[in-house]
């Protein structure tokens, strides 16, 4: 019996064109009307809540779809331009639900079609509490991205879903000025949360791009004036992680422009409590200020907001508790404090610049300080969102609006989170990371010890409240049961939206995987790996990922073998590693030891035989890759 699991997988984007000639063709050769559409529930395989209705009309006309709520509040509609030939991406369905949908033509003629669709993904958190009115949310949603494992989803002002993704993409999610969407891919290249890149995307679930980075892609990203992509980033082979940006080509997916903040900052002061050697900065969030030709950057592991000259990456000043620094950057970089109740920030998440200048950010709060003998328990602490006004002629910083801490520990995120500003006293504070240990605030990682074997006999439960306030009045609150890393409100359908067709485009490039020179003195058994390593191997277009489980320290190399007996090596780390900022937790494994190694497929040269190497013993797979 074969021990070895072996799938080859085309990419989402070649998966997507192939069903989108299929459904378009469809449409081609039959006679759909307006009272007998064609209708493709989920089109692009993404996004369950969606359809397309395809239908043509003996003269030009505009078509309003209204897809009805379960009130009349919760309808969604949207207008499309004047055509004979009418491909209508519809959003807002509901689960589980005979959803009616409505078809109205601008000379009159209307029609009413019934959509069934599925029940939920059992991922897909549902609302526990939301406060708030339609006349407030009106058409927008409410998205949360996840930190753990929980589909991006958005609520209407019901706290009914009303879309979702039924891929863990990852980070935040941010609406483009064409109306797309980018988010985070869900192509996993290094642990704990690392992805290949960026999705350029509809709602409807087509994918336009996918932006691929050489080391991969975490947390933030801004489309920049030209249409060109600040996304964060790092050196894969650094030693370091989360501490790099780079500016994206948004025509060829190429790196233009570079930012390593170890050019910058020192690496070896000033630490959060989470800081490590490896992540020693954490950079969770990027910002571009045209009026001052800067990058505001969040580094969570030094309890700093920094900013850098965007031409020349000089460093202009810093915002936090300057303990620990040396007193040269103190003098030089550092503000004073002025005017009453002001408090420094501590592992904060999602800074920005605001119109006036003023610097809005998400406290999370984690410690509250910078020396271990004065930590703060996350069951004593608060988090909040906070506004602070900063003067850079004489350097003074003053605290002029906050929100959260007042809430105390119900509304403690030691991890992830954001903040929104709409307008001058209407803003958005979103605590995303909450976490209950037997029914008390966990004063550790609830994401990270619900995964432990260690901490199996307790209970772990999480939280995430969102919250909106207009001149200081509570417009807007959700709970949901999970931990999410964003919100982002935003409605639906954009202006002028329509359905766009044509096969998606990967620009950019994945990194030559890295191969060791160690060659170890081992056995060829002619034997296939054993059954105990449960070993898989799934093939895409770009690269190939070996999953197998093993002994924590065992030694072991991943071999790849040309048809010329050539062999690369590539190193496999079988260490258990604990990580202390697990910002999306999504792709953590219940069993530490399974393990997944990553191989790009740039610089491999024709077929190549995979083997293992297990401590001094080399076993087949009976797999070649990289074959024609």
């Amino acid at each position: 019996m074969d021990t070895i699991v072996y799938k080859k997988e085309k990419h989402i984007i070649s998966k997507q064109y192939e069903a989108e000639k299929a459904f378009l063709q469809e449409f081609a050769g039959g006679y759909y009307t307006l009272e007998q559409p064609l209708v493709k529930l989920n089109a692009y395989e993404l996004c369950p809540l969606t359809a397309m209705i395809l239908f043509r009309t003996p003269v030009v006309v505009e078509v309003t779809v209204i897809v009805h709520g379960k009130e009349a509040a919760g309808n969604i509609s949207h207008t499309f331009s004047a055509t004979q030939e009418h491909i209508l991406p519809i959003y807002g369905l509901y689960a589980d639900y005979a959803n009616q949908v409505e078809l109205i033509l601008s000379n009159g003629e209307r029609n009413k079609i019934v959509i069934q669709t599925e029940p939920l993904h059992p991922d897909v958190p549902l609302v526990t509490s939301i406060k708030t009115t339609s006349e407030y949310m009106g058409q927008n949603v409410m998205f949360l991205t996840a930190a753990m494992r929980a589909m991006p989803v958005a609520y209407d002002y019901a706290g009914d879903v009303r879309w979702y993704a039924n891929r863990n993409f990852a980070f935040d999610l941010k609406r483009l000025s064409n109306g797309h969407i980018l988010v985070g891919t869900e192509r996993l290249v290094k642990m704990p949360y690392f992805t290949s890149g960026l999705y350029e995307m509809a709602l409807s679930g087509k994918i336009f791009a996918e932006y691929q980075l050489p080391s991969g892609y975490h947390h933030d990203q801004i489309e920049m004036e030209d249409g060109n992509i600040l996304t964060l980033t790092f050196d894969y082979y650094s030693g370091t992680v989360e501490d790099v940006c780079v500016l994206l080509d948004r025509k060829t997916g190429g790196i233009i422009k570079k930012w390593d903040y170890k050019d910058i900052l020192p690496q070896n002061v000033a630490g959060s409590g989470s800081q490590t050697t490896e992540d020693w900065f954490h950079n969770n969030a990027i910002w571009y200020d045209k009026k001052t030709n800067s990058l505001t950057i969040s580094g969570r592991h030094q309890d700093a907001i920094i900013n850098i000259d965007y031409e020349t990456g000089k460093l202009n000043w810093i915002i936090g508790d300057p303990e620990g620094w040396p007193q040269e950057m103190v003098d030089q970089y550092f503000f004073t404090p002025v005017g009453d109740n002001f408090e420094w920030q501590y592992e904060q998440h999602a800074c920005m610049v605001l119109p006036d200048g003023d610097i809005f950010v998400f406290d999370n709060g984690h410690y509250r300080a910078k020396k271990k003998d004065n930590y703060i328990l996350n069951s004593q602490n608060y988090s909040r969102g906070v506004r602070y006004r900063i003067n850079t002629d004489d350097m003074t910083i003053q605290q002029i609006w906050q929100y959260g801490k007042e809430r105390g520990a119900e509304f403690f995120s030691p991890y992830i989170s954001n903040v929104e500003y709409y307008n001058e006293g209407h803003y958005m504070v979103h605590s995303g990371g909450i976490g209950y240990e037997n029914g008390k605030i966990c004063d550790g990682f609830a994401v990270t010890r619900a995964m432990s074997p260690k901490h199996r006999d307790k209970v772990y439960t999480f939280n995430t409240i969102t919250c909106e306030l207009k001149n200081d009045e509570l417009v807007y609150e959700l709970q949901v049961p999970a931990n999410c890393y964003r919100a982002e409100k935003l409605p639906l359908y954009y202006a002028g939206e329509v359905a766009e067709f044509g096969m998606g485009k990967i620009l950019g490039s994945l990194i030559e995987s890295k191969t060791t020179k160690m060659k170890v003195r081992a056995t060829e058994t002619g034997q296939l790996v054993p059954e105990s390593y449960g070993v898989s191997i799934v093939e895409e277009e770009d690269r190939f990922t070996l999953n197998t489980t093993f002994e924590s320290g065992e030694l072991a190399q991943l071999l790849l073998e040309d048809a010329n007996g050539n062999i690369r090596r590539y190193p496999i780390n079988t260490v258990v590693k604990t990580f202390t900022a697990m910002c999306v937790g999504t792709f953590q494994k219940a069993d530490p030891r399974n393990v997944d190694v990553f191989v790009n497929k740039n610089g491999l040269q024709g077929p190549q035989t995979v083997k293992l190497l297990l401590e001094d013993k080399i076993y087949e797979t009976g797999i070649v890759v990289n074959k024609r």
